[in-house]
């Protein structure tokens, strides 16, 4: 029998980021794995994300309970279970000292009891921290506690305890034990993947937003990363090495940027400008919470410190391990974050792409044929329900509008790439989003084979003359609350919550202006009239949909009769912003003429 064939891993914390990226690199070097999770539905999500990866039904892992209230710790056979890893505990700030001790500490405690009773067990894996591993092993008394407790917050302070606990505890049983203190673990080096938005991931958040006043530190000052799926794999070789016995490796990424430097890498990734003043850790520490905005746990991390790596660096080399790009698992990481609006749009099918070299948001099929592009003031999240109940569809913000880089004067370079790069064929227009629609048809006729134009204003009544001074449209959606818009948009605050992101998007960066200055050229009657006679040439098939409450003018009814492949449904009791208020039967009427990859 193979040494993987003889091996069976129980994986404790394998819900959590890091352990379920854990499961996946074991199961992918042909481990049998067993996971220990509070609940069914905490292993079904696990499941489901699996096999997101591609880890089939076939070889998922078994569904083991685990209870650390219970001397039995697990419920299940574990009898042939060849090694264990420790990813279970609360990485979390803001814990009281006994909450974060019976989290990190008592856990530990018996997690190794529990190992000592496996008659065949290899190797016990802990995951420490890389500011606090490398404890003396020793008991802590109940000074020593508090001061460190007192000093470095219940968070660190019960991670470094358990360190020390555990390797105690574990010789006194005779467990075999390795111990990993990984740096802050960012996303997957190829997908950029994470739902870790504590720590560094707050700091991205605040550039993203532009609420990050300074930068922190200086150019010694050290925050370092590791990607997640090279710590699982790093993790999942351990077992398989007798000298790792009785070991720890710290693992992080020594070619991380200095803290200010990497910030400003993703800011330049995302387009942005960087905050161009920097101010010293020593005075951070020393601001109240309301101007850092950071809980007074986190601060201990902005640290000179350096690490010792050498081991760890042997170990990979003797295992054939690369460690991934470090600049370049930031980005995706930087890229997913943003994308899934740290964590407020968990969804998969979400991403940013570069057609023409513009930066630009897009979600759902990402090699559908139909694209979306929507309109005024609102982002391509708005159109999420609608791209969902399509299937085989995908929205995108355009240039300079929601999260998309880039301004209306990239309207060309990016369209031409949107249809000869990405394949798009059936373009669905909203609104402002229509006259980016049938400028593409125009310049590029045989590619685009249908027009889907959703309230499309050139062919619809002429806004209120106050839209067209820029100034005042964009003051009032710098500050306009989700309730506010969605009163004025559909003339009730039901769709405040779908109107979130939108009003978040338009509080960063030049969002708001671009959205005004088009509003603006919007009313203004050459580009009307340009539409309505690139329209008129279009060979293609039209699909006009429009609310009752937003009809065509008689002109622009007309001007659709007169084409020899266009059709208009009106949905009943709808406005402008139809795929709010009726995003079914939006699905549905697009749905109808869809074209198929």
């Amino acid at each position: 029998m193979s040494v993987v064939e003889d091996r069976h891993a129980l994986v404790l914390g394998a819900t959590g980021f890091l352990g379920r990226h854990l499961v996946l690199a074991l199961g992918r070097a042909g481990v049998r794995v067993s996971t220990a999770s509070r609940s069914h539905e905490s292993y079904r999500r696990l499941a489901r994300w699996l096999a997101e990866q591609g880890h089939g039904h076939e070889t998922a892992p078994a569904d083991l309970r685990v209870d650390f209230a219970e001397p039995s710790l697990i419920q299940g056979e574990c009898d042939d279970v060849t090694e264990i890893y420790n990813c279970a505990g609360a990485y979390r700030f803001g814990m009281s000292a006994d909450d974060a001790h019976r989290a990190n500490v008592d856990s530990v405690r018996a997690v190794v009891a529990f190992a000592a009773q496996l008659p065949r067990l290899r190797r016990l894996v802990h995951v420490s921290g890389y500011r606090v591993g490398g404890q003396d092993p020793a008991l802590w008394s109940d000074e020593r506690r508090a001061a460190a407790y007192r000093a470095l917050g219940p968070y660190e302070a019960s991670k470094a305890e358990a360190d020390a606990v555990f390797q105690v505890v574990a010789d006194e049983l005779g467990v075999p034990w390795s111990i990993v203190s990984p740096a802050s673990v960012i996303g997957d080096s190829v997908t950029g993947e994470s739902d870790q938005y504590l720590g560094l991931a707050s700091s991205v958040k605040d550039l993203w937003r532009g609420s990050l006043p300074a930068l922190p530190g200086n150019a010694s000052t050290f925050v370092p990363v590791v990607a997640a799926d090279y710590l699982a794999r790093f993790m999942s070789l351990l077992p398989l090495d007798d000298a790792a016995e009785r070991a720890s490796y710290w693992l992080l990424d020594d070619d991380t940027p200095p803290l200010p430097d990497l910030l400003t890498l993703i800011a330049e990734h995302y387009r942005i400008t960087a905050p161009r003043v920097r101010i010293p850790v020593s005075l951070v520490k020393r601001l109240p919470r309301r101007l850092t905005k950071a809980d007074p746990e986190t601060l201990t991390f902005l640290s000179s410190d350096r690490y010792p790596t050498a081991s760890a660096h042997a170990f990979a080399a003797r295992h054939g391990l690369t460690m991934p790009d470090a600049v370049t698992t930031i980005r995706r990481w930087a890229d997913h974050l943003a994308a899934h609006r740290f964590g407020d749009a968990p969804a998969d099918d979400r991403r940013f792409t570069t057609p023409g070299g513009i930066r630009t948001f897009e979600l759902g099929d990402a090699a559908a044929p139909t694209v979306v592009m929507p309109g005024l003031p609102v982002n391509a999240d708005t159109w999420a329900p609608v791209v969902t109940a399509m299937g085989g569809a995908r929205a995108v913000d355009l240039p300079g509008l929601g999260m998309s880089g880039g301004h209306r004067d990239d309207w060309p370079t990016w369209l031409s790439a949107l249809i000869t790069e990405t394949g798009a064929r059936h373009l669905v227009g909203h609104s402002i989003g229509a006259a980016a629609a049938v400028e593409a048809a125009a310049a590029h006729p045989g590619a685009v084979e249908r027009l889907t134009l959703v309230a499309p204003y050139f062919l619809q009544a002429r806004p209120a003359p106050t839209i067209q001074w820029a100034p005042l449209t964009r003051g009032y959606l710098s500050h306009v609350s989700p309730e506010a818009l969605a009163k004025r948009l559909t003339g009730t605050t039901e769709h405040a919550s779908a109107l979130r992101s939108s009003v978040a998007d338009l509080r960063r960066g030049t969002v708001a202006a671009n959205v005004s200055r088009l509003l603006a050229a919007a009313a203004k009657p050459r580009w009307r009239e340009d539409l309505r006679a690139e329209l008129r040439h279009y060979p293609g098939r039209v699909h006009v949909i429009v609310g009752s409450h937003d009809p065509l003018t008689p002109d622009g009814r007309a001007l659709l009769d007169a084409l020899p492949h266009a059709t208009v449904t009106v949905v009943e009791g709808a406005g402008h912003q139809l795929q709010l208020t009726h995003p079914e039967e939006v699905a549905k009427a697009i749905a109808s003429v869809s074209i198929a990859p």
